[in-house]
């Protein structure tokens, strides 16, 4: 929406409030048809610390105009036009059905009151002389009895007021007719006066409490700042509709003009926070005139002294129109959309308020009895509703390329991410099989090379053992056979390694005359091991079998291996005995016998394990008496995980 029909939405807006407020004023003056106004009264006026006065005034009357800051009490007196037969005609207006109901409407009179009907009591609104009720916040429709009716004569009003200082009380319009004519006009100034303040006072307290929640959430001060201006309006809007405030005045009274000084200092701050146009000086000389406002407020209430508000609101006046300026360099030199919105609702409160001010409050230029600022002010509740909607809508637009621009970043890195992950695979691919690789040329090297180098020295002797050489051999084949093995996926089943050796060890054992005693229980699926340590498992078992087929002389060889699951850490134990000469005993000097039980260690450390190797006990037949060691166990302790 551009600017041009923003601002003229709100002229459109503006003249429409002034037409409503000038046609509320009219209504309140000008009776419709079967109706006749009352414009003067006789009235004795008897103010606070002044002798009484016996006069004819002019309606409406504002007493605060004539006895400003005293109270008092009033009583109007009103010669009504004889009521022809039938309801005739009022002078100068449409003849009254017969028989059809009267009433009075009264568009403003306080603050207590009492209505007499040729002489008989009608109406009363309050108690005369207890300021807790204030009848002068609503227009009053008092039906009127047939039956009170004086035929042919003259009828007589009488209302009796009680005033209290400072509390704008008086006897506004009154209208005389039918009810059925008078109830429409009724109708329509309840909505203006009291309906509207109620929409209004709900109004600030919806917004006020949601520009509230948004500073708590964000720290705004433009949120933090309406807020606080429009919770302190909602007093000046209840108090136009709240006749009976718990809060005695003039308490009360002072307590409305603070919020009312508060609501009206702090929506200038508020436009300059939207404008985003912060002079120091025009922010200090806001918060100074509220300052004096409240302390001008306070003070007339304390003492008596209406000049003193007049004085703040005077102040409050100009605050606002210095303010104006930026509003309207913002609107029409830098060509802001909102600034025009401030501009046409900143010069809407600014032409109420000096309505307000110098026609209801002063009296001047004829006087007003109605208010605008109220009506005026509202504009500023559908301004920061505009606001929160388009800070939403572009927070929303905001998130949505932010979200866009996430995604496409998102995926620029995902594709650099799987790019990475490719060459990183291509590496970890390459790198597998060069340890592999190295791993298998190792094992050659260390295992069946070493046999060949062994048999090397063996066969260039002169005279070669055909029996080691034998030995030699075998002992290669078997490396041989384990490098193969390793290469073969062992699916970390590690019955299935041990079956294998058992595969390659069998006919060696079965050539010596040796018998195997195979007992593997069932071993649980363990967590992955590397091929590596499958390799060195089965060294040391070829290592261990291999010193039973060179040393022991045993017939016998019994193979156990078992999970044990309660021990900590759990383990595969796999124990090997062997029904031979048992271990032998160390050298004299101390020096080990050979290097094949080194290893075995040196292997079973390498993965982890623990290697254990004693004589057995086994009662067998011996010749040699002080060999007390029968066969010999190996017990190999791998500590393993379950997956």
């Amino acid at each position: 929406m551009s600017a041009t029909v923003l601002r003229r939405l709100l002229f459109a807006a503006l003249c429409g409030l002034f037409t409503l407020g000038t046609s509320a004023a009219q209504a309140g003056e000008a009776a419709p048809a079967g109706a006749l106004d009352v414009n003067t009264a006789e009235a004795v006026l008897e103010p606070d610390g002044l002798p009484a006065q016996t006069r004819r005034v002019t309606l409406p009357f504002r007493w605060d105009h004539e006895f400003p800051g005293l109270g008092g009490k009033a009583t109007y007196r009103i010669d009504l036009p004889a009521a022809m037969p039938g309801h005739a005609a009022l002078p100068g207006h449409a003849a009254m059905p017969a028989h059809a109901p009267a009433a009075l409407l009264m568009s403003g009179v306080g603050n207590q009151v009492s209505i007499a009907f040729n002489d008989a009591l009608v109406a009363s609104y309050g108690t005369l002389g207890d300021p807790g009720h204030d009848a002068s916040k609503s227009n009053l429709l008092v039906p009127l009895a047939a039956a009170l009716q004086r035929e042919g004569q003259a009828q007589s009003l009488v209302v009796r007021t009680t005033v209290q200082r400072q509390r704008g009380a008086g006897l506004a319009s009154i209208q005389y007719g039918t009810e059925a004519s008078l109830a429409a006009l009724y109708r329509s100034q309840q909505n203006w006066r009291n309906t509207s303040a109620i929409v209004y006072a709900v109004s600030l307290v919806l917004m006020g409490g949601l520009a509230g929640g948004l500073w708590l959430r964000q720290r705004d001060a433009l949120y933090g700042c309406f807020a606080l201006a429009a919770l302190s309006g909602v007093a000046r809007n209840l108090d136009r509709v709240w006749p009976d405030v718990p809060i005695p005045w003039p308490l009360w009274g002072a307590v409305v003009a603070v919020c009312y000084a508060c609501h009206i200092g702090l929506i200038a701050r508020f436009v300059l926070l939207v404008l985003d146009r912060n002079p120091p000086w025009l922010v200090r000389a806001i918060y100074a005139a509220l300052a004096l406002s409240v302390a001008l407020a306070c003070t007339s209430f304390a003492f008596a002294l209406p000049a003193l508000w007049t004085g703040g609101l005077v102040i409050l006046q100009a605050t606002s129109i210095v303010c104006l300026p930026y509003v309207i360099h913002g609107a029409l030199v830098e060509h802001r959309r909102i600034a025009a919105v401030l501009m046409a609702a900143g010069t809407g409160a600014i032409l109420a308020g000096a309505h307000d001010l110098l026609l209801v409050r002063m009296g001047l230029f004829g006087g007003a009895y109605y208010t605008l600022t109220a009506h005026a002010m509202f504009f500023f509740v559908m301004i920061l509703a505009g606001l929160v909607v388009e800070r939403y809508s572009r927070t929303v637009a905001d998130y949505s390329a932010l979200n866009a621009n996430l995604a496409a970043r998102v995926a620029e890195r995902e594709e650099q991410l799987r790019g990475a992950f490719e060459t990183v695979r291509q590496q970890q691919q390459e790198q597998a099989v060069l340890l592999e690789r190295q791993r298998i040329m190792r094992e050659i090297h260390d295992g069946v090379g070493s046999q060949l180098v062994g048999l090397l020295n063996v066969v260039t002797q002169p005279a070669p053992d055909r029996g080691v050489v034998e030995e030699h051999v075998k002992l290669a084949l078997d490396e041989m056979r384990m490098a193969v093995d390793s290469l073969q996926p062992t699916h970390d089943d590690l019955p299935t390694v041990l079956a294998t050796l058992r595969y390659r060890l069998q006919p060696r054992l079965d050539a010596a005359g040796i018998e195997l005693v195979w007992n593997v229980a069932v071993i649980p699926q363990l967590a992955p091991f590397a091929a590596q340590a499958a390799l060195q498992l089965q060294r040391i078992l070829l290592e261990a079998f291999t010193n039973v087929l060179k040393h022991a002389g045993a017939t016998r060889i019994v193979m156990q291996a078992g999970w044990h699951g309660e021990a900590s850490p759990p383990l595969v134990r796999i124990v090997l005995t062997d029904n031979g000469r048992g271990l032998p005993a160390a050298p004299a000097d101390g020096r080990p016998a050979g290097h094949g039980i080194a290893n075995m260690r040196a292997r079973a450390q390498s993965i982890g394990a623990r290697l254990y190797i004693e004589n057995t006990q086994e009662a067998q037949e011996a010749e040699d008496a002080q060999n007390t060691g029968r066969g010999t166990r190996v017990r190999l302790d791998w500590p393993c995980a379950l997956p």
